[in-house]
């Protein structure tokens, strides 16, 4: 289903939505640097179709209220295009289905644009393979640091960190990750983080000397 097919019945609420529908601004980038809110997931059906979604977690959260024991399904969930368009969320329900739905719709609502390039020094790529420059995320107990690397190493990470920079089309890059990585939710998060930070970070002007 193309993103067109999909909001044929879209009538958009806000101002970036209508300025999409109207074909003003014609991609994702162009949508990012308006700087105008992203609140509706249909903006990004419809400038970046055919984005991939992957399930990094699912987890059964349980409560007590005063009906009794309430059960709800937490879903963490990473969107991409893999070519340097990032989205990540949490989404809860009654049901694993619909967590999944929202965690989906809200991870589109978090998109970021990820600076790529071949940021190594032992790097002689013209290809944006890899990172612009060395960055950190933190969620929780874990630090994750994403570091440039030469063509050809691929992604030295676990599995989660590969499955977020896989989505945001990072096929080279060497990763520490500190504190409790075994919890997944905080490993996708600070990996996710890192990204958004390399995406507001100012470029340092390269000194010879």
């Amino acid at each position: 289903m193309s993103g067109n097919d999909y909001n044929d019945g879209w009538q958009p609420v806000t101002r970036l939505g209508r300025k999409v529908q109207e074909g003003e601004i014609e991609t994702m980038e162009d949508a990012l640097n308006t700087g105008l809110p992203l609140k509706e997931p249909e903006i990004v059906d419809q400038l970046l179709p055919g984005l991939d979604d992957e399930v990094l977690d699912i987890n059964m959260v349980q409560r007590m209220t005063d009906s009794g024991r309430r059960v709800k399904f937490r879903c963490v969930c990473v969107v991409g295009n893999r070519d340097g368009f990032i989205g990540y969320a949490e989404g809860r329900d009654d049901q694993v289905g619909s967590a999944i739905q929202k965690a989906i719709g809200i991870a589109k609502l978090n998109m970021i644009k990820v600076p790529r390039g071949s940021g190594s020094w032992e790097d002689r790529s013209d290809r944006p393979h890899s990172l612009t420059h060395q960055t950190t995320g933190k969620a929780g107990s874990v630090e994750v640091e994403l570091i440039p690397a030469p063509e050809g190493l691929g992604l030295a990470a676990s599995d989660t960190v590969n499955a977020v920079l896989e989505l945001a089309g990072i096929e080279n890059a060497w990763t520490k990750s500190h504190g409790n990585t075994r919890t997944t939710v905080n490993l996708a998060k600070a990996t996710y983080n890192a990204l958004e930070n390399a995406s507001q970070a100012r470029q340092p002007e390269v000194i010879d000397g």
